[in-house]
């Protein structure tokens, strides 16, 4: 029986994808429900698994094809036997490394070649141009010569680069690549982002999860971070100030009642921003729980695209990475994305003295058009307030 192997639906208003890889080669056995190709939409990566068992007869898309959801891409049959065994693959890799080999050993000789006449003509214009007189004598026309000039010319020219050390590598976005491209450009283009900063005195914190960290993670399994307290705190922040949880929708403004957290976490291919559903629902360790299967799945490609939508506020952490300071960009068409920065330990004054105390930077950026200057300041200052005193948020004061 022939079963056709279709790019099925992997999010709204998606319509096609691109193949990223096959896991199976034609003629090769495949399993049912075990993954035959790797599809790249718009928002995540999709493992594609086999509908049947049997032998993978044709592959109709390669890898880097461009597919329509509902498209066939490949073909099983289910009553051939397989002509390529699970242990086969390894001679074709083999006679590619011959094939290869040969390129460079071919395209080597020729760097040799080029000082040689370079000796007789040190500038390398000189050496470019030397060529083409040779071939004047042969009582060819003026323009045949000027063209062999320039066909001697261009080779050298090309190869120019490479001798100077300048290599290039032009490689294709993939397709969330593009579409990360074009939504930073995008918001940028129709949104009225503004920043603003503040500043967070960590101590509490840090005291509570040393006081309490060891129990959390024998409890829960899991360690209590930072990231758990401030889901926390921007659910508390954005009951107050709800502005920071709409979105501008033509010339409505839409007000959330839920709080669906975003966050911004680096992936295998590129920044993914799954969400957080109904954060205020959640305790710190389903928060924690939630926030590192994410960042597991993330690595390897395997979130779904259901848990990249939806988001009605970001959060991201710049400090991970040793970020002191930025100005996060809006992940549309929210109005709100918190920044979180380095913990640094700075000199400040408290009640008329100088210490020493763990301080981050926090940025807000939002939608002008939608959230004024006082809600911004409010919004962050609250955020400031309960994680200096993490305790109010457990008794929601």
């Amino acid at each position: 029986m022939i079963v056709e192997i279709k790019v099925p639906s992997v999010g709204e208003s998606i319509t096609e994808v691109t193949i990223d890889s096959w896991s199976k080669k034609e003629g090769e056995a495949i399993e049912r429900d075990k993954t035959v190709a790797v599809l790249e939409s718009e928002k995540a990566t999709v493992e594609l698994p086999a509908e049947a068992s049997g032998t993978l007869t044709k592959i109709l898309k390669k890898s880097g094809d461009i597919a329509q959801v509902g498209e066939t891409i490949a073909i099983i049959d289910t009553d051939a036997k397989p002509t390529v065994s699970a242990t086969q693959p390894a001679p074709p890799p083999k006679e590619q490394k011959t094939a290869e080999p040969a390129k460079p050993k071919a395209a080597t000789p020729v760097p040799p070649k080029l000082p040689a006449p370079a000796k007789a003509a040190p500038p390398k214009a000189d050496a470019a141009v030397t060529p083409p007189p040779a071939e004047q004598p042969k009582a060819e026309p003026v323009k045949e010569t000027k063209a062999a000039t320039e066909e001697a010319i261009a080779p050298q020219a090309a190869a120019a680069p490479v001798e100077a050390g300048h290599d290039e590598e032009i490689v294709p976005m993939t397709r969330l690549r593009r579409t990360i491209a074009r939504r930073l450009v995008e918001v940028q283009q129709t949104a009225a982002m503004l920043t603003t900063f503040n500043e967070i005195d960590m101590s509490g914190v840090i005291a509570l999860r040393k006081e309490h960290g060891e129990a959390f993670q024998q409890k829960y399994n899991v360690k209590l971070g930072f990231m758990s307290f401030f889901v926390k705190a921007a659910v508390d922040a954005l009951k107050l100030v709800p502005e920071v949880n709409a979105e501008v929708r033509g010339d409505d403004i839409v007000y959330k009642n839920h709080y669906d957290i975003a966050l911004a976490i680096g992936g295998g291919k590129g920044l993914v921003v799954p969400v957080l559903r109904n954060a205020e629902r959640l305790s710190f360790a389903e928060v924690e729980v939630a926030i590192g299967d994410f960042a597991r799945r993330a690595k390897d490609n395997k979130l779904k695209p259901e848990e990249l939508q939806g988001g009605t506020f970001t959060i991201t952490n710049g400090g991970i990475y040793g970020s002191m300071l930025s100005t996060p960009i809006l992940n549309p068409p929210q109005s709100g994305i918190l920044g979180m920065h380095n913990i640094q330990e700075r000199p400040v004054a408290r009640e008329g003295q100088v210490v020493i105390r763990p301080m981050m930077y926090v940025a807000l950026t939002y939608d002008h058009r939608l959230v004024d200057g006082r809600e911004a300041v409010t919004f962050l200052k609250r955020i400031k307030e309960a994680i200096e005193a993490p305790a109010r948020m457990l008794i929601e004061i």
